[in-house]
């Protein structure tokens, strides 16, 4: 049987910081807390950074020993037991990294997780907490007077805020090139290996890792994307110089998950989104783009679908669809000391060859091939020229670009002015933009790892055979991406991107086999738990960039939005003006100081002494560029021939470069994400056994009265979903208010009646729109045994209650069925089991043959045959049976590769 290939799993997961006047010792563990590794931090150095990793791998034993060494060594009088010579300084979960200002360096400790997202078994943390601690002693410091407030600068980027991390799942990069790197040849696999041997001494080294067979499994760790890593500039220090275990790598943006259920069957709907560490800052002092191709505001957004029922990479089924938002890639800014609301648009610099374009373009089909969909939202007509002139500039670099790439991979560009069709009374928005998204999906794909199921190829649906994308043996590949932009890339990108999620969800599903047709309606249960994850999404993005939440929601454009949305949506605005007039400067410096970009230096201007951080973002203007950009071949080398393949995904020399493959046994923890999961080793409580939190589950949304069709693809009434508000007559009046506001909507155009999102707006009037939005708890009713309701309950009709129509009274016949089975469910607990006499004669059988418990003789529902054994059972029992006397069979190869993992976790 070949081999197989699996993430490595960090077996760091847990610190412990020790303490000396001298040394810092920091202890990390797997969880099982069978190996451990330690790194030596050294405290007498005032401004250098000396950190010693032996590489070794210490087993539980070995540590306490050496601690206890650490601790007699260092006390202040040799044989003293008062004084500890080695204390506990804190508990871990991982290093953020290791900053340097003008004294000595600090390290930032993770101190508190969130589970937040589990995919295949990998579970995804959100950081609670971080404690940042001073590595030099108080002997050898050295104090500057501007130390602390970089410190506080430095802090105001909130740890607790959005950042994710994992143990196993690379989240910088997407679910296709994960999958994929998994999926390489064998042969591939084979020379990327390393050919050093194991970093401790084992007995059994080269036994049973023939790659001829046996049970070898590849653990594959990648090389993470620079741009999505948020402390790659606080691992710069260290990364060289530690095994990569201690190195955790975290990302800053969305994560949320959601489960969806059909028929008992559980679906997770994961939604992740990447914030670029590039260029990075806030709304008005953050434009465009940079000298090498960066835009700002640019966020991945992956949605990720897969049948939780099975948990295995290999096994399971997966899908995944990306699509990204970001800044017009021009030079240009607003400049906001006017104090308007909004500043007018300005060009910075000329750019007739497209050249920042061409940089950031470049990028993008390195990473997702083409074709690369260009969909821009902003105003097209306008009185006074301002959002135009984006337009007008990205048109001219779009089509110079174009006239050197072939023509199926040329970039497609779609203008789309999103403000003008809202207030027109003539349009439907979602409708426009459900076409956009059908043409959008068709053209790029989306990934799943499962061929087409049998179903589909005798009975195929008319737009999955137009579907686009690269089809593959093992499934399809997204092939291509969507990048959708406005002025902010805000309210507008997210219920652009959210209809077009919308659309490839349809097809995530239908690609396994949980709906028969690629297509989804509003007001389905599925659709409402997306929108309410779309609206968590958009309203942390446009926090961390904007400074307040939506403004304009998907309900806002259906045209459904309660009257009380518009106060809200004007303090929202509100908040947002204060926001970027008072306090964005601020989160600038911190975001500038915490990711690198600015770097503290004696004789140097202090970072709040700078008149502008221009300079910092864009390196050509500290001096020339090394290379040159050709005008017309504006791609890099290889890019161009793999198309339309992303160049990061192909199997080439480059990109084994950035792959880190080693040979483990089937038994490894390193490569066992099941023991990883399920940690069987632990004594877990039932708390810490599901202690992920879903952000919703169509539980919520699900219908509370029974008879109703539980399918979350069933367009519900308002008072048929769980989210509604319950027996209160104004957000009554008002829900009616809201759908006869909706049913006057005009109709939508005749060209863009054959869209589904055309047949969900003929249903607007079933949405449930009270007061309380759906991101409010359910209101949950609970009986408190009163016999009146009790009563009313019984009384209502069995349509009601069973969903069909049963005879009103049954037959003698059936009520004398039913007394016996009340009958046996009465006796059942009375029976007193130890009073029940058994023959002399211990036979299996006589014990299966057990008295029976209901006072009618023809009910005796005891009297069965015994099992019947297979002869492997009966083998494995008798095999038992003369263990016990002493007689041992032969071991088997797997026993013997079992025993030998023992001898290692527990001797060596």
């Amino acid at each position: 049987m070949p081999a197989a290939a699996a993430p490595l799993i960090s077996s760091v997961q847990k610190l412990v910081l020790y303490e000396t006047r001298a040394r810092y010792f920091l202890v990390g563990s797997n969880p099982a807390e069978t190996k451990y590794r330690v790194l030596k931090i050294d405290r007498t150095e005032p401004k250098d950074l000396v950190i010693i990793d032996d590489k070794h791998v210490y087993t539980q034993q070995e540590v306490r020993e050496l601690l206890g060494r650490l601790d007699l060594g260092n006390r202040t009088k040799i044989g003293q037991k008062g004084s500890s010579g080695l204390s506990r300084a804190v508990s871990a979960f991982g290093i953020v990294g290791f900053v340097r200002f003008l004294e000595g360096y600090y390290i930032v400790l993770i101190t508190k997780r969130r589970k937040m997202a589990d995919i295949g078994g990998h579970a995804i943390y959100k950081i609670e907490d971080t404690n940042m601690i001073y590595i030099p002693n108080d002997s050898v410091r050295v104090t500057h007077p501007d130390e602390a407030r970089y410190l506080r600068i430095f802090q105001n980027v909130d740890l607790s805020s959005n950042f994710y991390f994992s143990y196993s799942y690379d989240l910088s990069h997407s679910l296709q090139y994960n999958l994929t790197v998994l999926r390489m040849p064998l042969e591939t696999l084979k020379t990327v290996t390393t050919q050093t041997r194991q970093e401790s001494f084992d007995i059994f080294e080269d036994e049973g890792l023939s790659t001829q067979g046996g049970s070898g499994v590849f653990g594959i760790c990648s090389k993470p994307y620079e741009k999505y890593v948020w402390n790659g500039k606080l691992l710069e220090a260290v990364r060289d110089t530690v095994h990569r275990d201690w190195l955790l790598y975290i990302i800053h943006g969305f994560c949320g998950q959601s489960k969806l259920l059909i028929y008992g069957r559980p679906i997770y709907v994961t939604l992740i989104a990447r914030r670029s560490s590039k260029f990075a800052g806030t709304r008005f002092l953050k434009r465009g783009s940079n000298s090498e191709g960066d835009v700002a505001n640019e966020v991945e957004t992956e949605q990720i679908l897969y049948d939780a029922s099975v948990m295995s990479f290999s096994a399971g089924s997966y899908s995944s669809y990306v699509q990204v938002r970001g800044s017009v890639p021009l030079y240009w800014s607003q400049d906001i000391s006017t104090m308007m609301p909004k500043p007018p648009i300005t060009l910075d610099q000329a750019d007739p060859f497209a050249h920042v374009a061409a940089l950031h373009f470049d990028q993008m089909l390195q990473r997702f091939g083409s074709p690369i969909i260009i969909l821009n939202l902003v105003k097209e007509r306008e009185k006074r020229k301002h959002e135009r002139i984006l337009s007008e500039e990205l048109v001219a670099a779009v089509t110079y670009l174009n006239q050197f790439l072939p023509p199926e991979h040329a970039i497609i560009y779609i203008p789309w002015d999103m403000a003008k069709y809202t207030k027109s009374k003539l349009c439907n928005v979602l409708d426009r933009l459900n076409v956009i998204a059908e043409n959008v999906v068709k053209k790029t794909g989306f990934f799943v790892n499962r061929p087409d199921s049998y179903c589909s190829i005798l009975r195929p649906d008319e737009k999955w055979n137009e579907l686009g994308g690269c089809v593959v043996s093992t499934g399809r590949l997204q092939t291509g991406v969507l990048r959708t932009n406005c002025v902010d890339c805000l309210d507008r990108t997210n219920t652009a991107q959210f209809m077009v999620g919308k659309c490839a969800l349809a097809y995530q599903l239908y690609s396994l086999g949980l709906i028969d047709k690629p297509n989804l309606q509003f007001d389905t249960d599925a659709v409402r738990l997306f929108e309410e994850l779309y609206e968590d999404h958009g309203d942390t993005l446009s926090l961390q960039y904007g400074g307040s939440q939506l403004v304009h929601r998907v309900k806002t454009y259906r045209k459904i939005a309660p009257w009380t949305q518009h106060s809200k949506d004007i303090m929202q605005t509100l908040s947002r003006y204060y926001s970027n007039a008072f306090s964005d400067a601020d989160r600038q410096d911190s975001i500038n100081l915490f990711l690198g970009v600015f770097k503290p230096s004696e004789g140097k201007p202090h970072l709040w002494e700078l008149p502008t951080d221009f300079y910092l973002h864009h390196k050509n203007t500290l001096g020339p560029s090394q290379t040159r950009q050709s005008y017309t071949y504006w791609w890099t080398a290889g890019v161009l021939k793999h198309l339309p393949l992303p160049f990061d995904e192909v199997t080439c020399a480059e990109n084994r470069r950035k792959l880190t493959v080693k040979k483990f046994h089937k038994y490894e923890e390193e490569i066992d994400i099941h023991n990883e999961f399920f940690r069987p080793y632990e004594l877990s409580s039932f708390d810490e056994t599901f202690c992920l939190a879903m952000t919703n589950s169509t539980r919520d949304f699900m219908p509370k009265n029974v008879g109703i069709d539980p399918s979350p693809f069933t367009v519900r009434k308002p008072d048929e979903t769980g989210k509604s508000v319950l027996g209160n007559k104004n957000n009554r009046e008002e829900t009616v208010l809201q759908r006869k506001t909706a049913a006057s909507a005009p109709p939508p155009p005749s060209e863009e009646a054959v869209s589904s999102s055309s047949e969900d707006d003929s249903g607007t009037d079933k949405e449930d729109e009270g007061a309380v939005s759906q991101r409010s708890t359910p209101v949950k009713v609970t009986d408190t045994g009163d016999n009146t309701k009790i009563t009313e309950n019984v009384v209502q009709s069995t349509k009601d209650v069973y969903g069909v129509n049963l005879s009103d009274i049954p037959s003698e016949d059936d009520l004398a069925i039913y007394a016996r089975f009340v009958q046996l469910g009465q006796s059942q607990h009375k029976q007193d089991k130890g009073s029940q006499p058994f023959s002399s004669k211990h036979h299996l059988d006589r014990v299966i043959n057990l008295i029976p418990i209901s006072s009618f003789s023809q009910d005796n529902i005891y009297e069965v045959q015994p099992p019947r054994a297979d002869r492997k059972s009966i083998e494995i029992f008798h095999a038992h049976i003369q263990a016990g006397r002493g007689n041992m069979q032969p071991l088997g190869k797997d026993d013997f590769l079992m025993y030998r993992e023992y001898i290692r976790n527990r001797y060596m």
